[in-house]
């Protein structure tokens, strides 16, 4: 996995980024989803490699990031925190503009990315997702049910900690089994990458930090820039599961494309075969809707 790339720990103003880093052309970051780490794009970022410099990074409180000390409101696990610390680490690798592809909870940091710091993202892709305070304000059943991590790690410390702590290997099988279209896609290997990633007392606790922000302060943030008219102003491109919610809730005002044209001025995008999980279950298919994007001047 991620043959031809070096790894690095950079270390940032209050916590460490680990990042693997290859390839050649210009500076594609890429940013992963619970309950995964960097080594979910293992197979897009070797595909991409030949045409850009590719950089699959850890969010903080993820994978070999650093679980920097948390604040009552949250907010150092806001996106809008999460985002700085991207444009800090690029910077170190010596990009000043980058493009950004984000799955998950990588895709709220890379819309964060984009509507904070509009000088260094070029393009923007984003996986399986809306905005964050779309989501909540459209938030039912379905979704409660669907996607539990919104709504229970969200919940007051320490009772999320303590069940993930207690059984994190069935945390990561219930999200490859009842979001991906297919849970034989994923090793062993990877598997159990993930599960480890989720051992870690530090690293649960920051992970439960991070949606607990996305409940309260990243609402807020995303509220306030609505409220100001704030936009995307570089292209964007939405991608999302044929098989998940995305296809089929919001049919009633025009599904993601409808929801991110309220937020960004050139959109657009498709749904994709497969899961929650189509970077990993189709990789060859989403690498080359990435490229093509990517590569449109």
């Amino acid at each position: 996995m991620f043959a031809g790339f070096s790894a690095s720990s950079l270390r940032l103003d209050d916590t460490t980024i680990f990042a693997r880093v290859g390839g050649t052309g210009p500076p594609l970051l890429f940013l992963h989803g619970f309950p995964e780490t960097h080594l979910m794009w293992r197979d897009i970022a070797v595909a991409l490699a030949p045409r850009f410099t590719v950089v699959a990074a850890d969010l903080r409180g993820y994978g070999q990031s650093g679980c920097p000390v948390s604040s009552s409101d949250h907010s150092p696990y806001a996106k809008r925190a999460m985002a700085v610390d991207m444009v800090q680490a690029m910077k170190q690798l010596g990009f000043e503009r980058f493009m950004v592809a984000g799955h998950d909870r990588g895709g709220r940091v890379a819309y964060r990315l984009a509507l904070d710091h509009p000088n260094a993202v070029s393009r923007i892709a984003v996986l399986d997702v809306i905005p964050t305070a779309a989501a909540w304000d459209r938030a039912d059943a379905r979704l409660t049910l669907g996607f539990w991590p919104w709504s229970l790690l969200a919940q007051p410390e320490p009772l999320p900690e303590r069940l993930i702590g207690a059984a994190p290997d069935a945390v990561v099988d219930n999200a490859i089994g009842q979001w991906g279209s297919s849970a034989k896609i994923f090793s062993q290997e990877v598997r159990d990458a993930y599960v480890d990633a989720l051992r870690d007392p530090a690293h649960i606790h920051a992970i439960c930090e991070e949606y607990r922000a996305a409940a309260t302060i990243d609402r807020e943030h995303d509220a306030l820039d609505q409220a100001n008219g704030r936009r995307i102003e570089c292209p964007l491109l939405a991608l999302w599961s044929g098989e998940g919610g995305l296809e089929n809730w919001y049919t009633q005002e025009g599904g993601p494309l409808a929801i991110w044209r309220k937020w960004a001025d050139r959109v657009e995008g498709r749904a994709v075969q497969g899961g929650h999980f189509f970077p990993e279950e189709y990789p060859g298919k989403t690498a080359a809707l990435l490229s093509e994007f990517f590569e449109d001047k």
